[in-house]
């Protein structure tokens, strides 16, 4: 079986730009890859880096799931489970710390910067964070992995232990390939275009997350920041704000930038903004009644226990198998 793996964590709620810029990609990954398997789960060990409240994280994956679910991936394809309730991703991490090197965890970019921004209490969790990754994609055989550009230092990584347990044990892990998406919307927030759109960010105006209402919608597209000179072009350059504005637009009508522009060439600020307040609402409100459904029916928890099913039988086989290769446990 071929099969193509991925991770999200369940922290911050989901806007259009995750939406644009990942979750409706993996959609169109699967209808590109037809002939393999996606294993799909909510990270939320990989969440425990940093303190999390426990009722807050429990909601949040639920959430996860059920918007992954209600943005159309294809559930005959995917396997989706939570990452903790698979107790072999704890067990493969463990194993795999001693074919990862202090070197290499400490090169990593990703916890350069985020030790830098948390300058006490930093957990070895962080530190450790790329073997645990290893482990999630080493357990199911994954021949791809979706990367962006934060994550493509964690994939070397993981390719890197993954020839070193081959090397010393034989042809046992395969080695994953990096699956780059094409060129995708990157969406940027509607207070400060400098910025990529943040779930994260304080300031509720920069994002629209894919749960609000039409009004909430429409008052914050109309509240985006743009400029003063009135002239509908595209220019990333000198006209930040309003040519993010138009790549959202683009992007949801699956058009470009230049016929977004001459579609609105004659119309001011206020009436492109309206059209795209209206564009975001309609193309939100399938997504959000299913989502709705999903969070209000058992429907989600039968999704997830087929999904953790499926991957828990190929997990415990593969530690079970790993272990006997290192030697490990009495032999009866």
């Amino acid at each position: 079986m071929k099969t193509i793996v991925s991770g999200i964590q369940p922290t911050g709620e989901l806007n259009i730009g995750t939406y644009l810029g990942s979750i409706r990609n993996f959609v169109a990954l699967q209808k590109s890859h037809p002939d393999h398997h996606f294993f799909l789960f909510i990270a939320d060990t990989h969440a425990l880096t940093v303190p999390q409240d426990p009722v807050q994280l429990r909601k949040a994956i639920k959430s996860l799931a059920a918007m992954y679910v209600a943005c159309g991936i294809n559930l005959e394809q995917t396997s989706l489970f939570v990452q903790s309730e698979i107790t072999a991703h704890q067990e493969m991490d463990v194993l795999l710390q001693s074919f990862a090197y202090m070197g290499e965890l400490e090169r990593m970019t990703q916890y350069k910067d985020k030790a830098q921004k948390q300058t006490e209490g930093i957990r070895a969790s962080l530190f450790t964070y790329p073997v645990l990754m290893a482990g999630d994609i080493l357990l199911y055989d994954a021949e791809y992995v979706p990367v962006g550009d934060d994550q493509k230092q964690h994939l070397e990584l993981t390719r890197t232990i993954a020839e070193r347990v081959n090397h010393q044990v034989g042809d046992f892990f395969t080695v994953p390939k990096p699956l780059i998406p094409e060129l995708t919307a990157r969406v940027m927030s509607l207070q400060n275009p400098d910025q990529k759109m943040s779930k994260s960010d304080p300031n509720v105006k920069s994002k629209i997350l894919l749960t609000d209402s039409e009004a909430i919608i429409k008052k914050r597209i109309r509240s985006a920041v743009t400029d003063s000179d009135g002239i509908i072009e595209y220019n990333p350059a000198s006209k930040k704000g309003l040519s993010n504005l138009i790549q959202i637009y683009a992007a949801l009508e699956e058009t470009t930038p230049e016929q977004v522009v001459e579609t609105f060439k004659e119309a001011n600020y206020q009436t492109f903004k309206e059209a795209l307040g209206e564009i975001i609402a309609t193309h939100l409100a399938p997504i959000q009644a299913r989502y709705e459904r999903l969070m209000n029916s058992n429907e989600l928890t039968e999704i997830l226990d087929r999904g953790k099913a499926d991957a828990e039988t190929l997990a415990i086989k593969k530690v079970q198998r790993f272990k006997k290769k290192l030697g490990l446990g009495f032999k009866r």
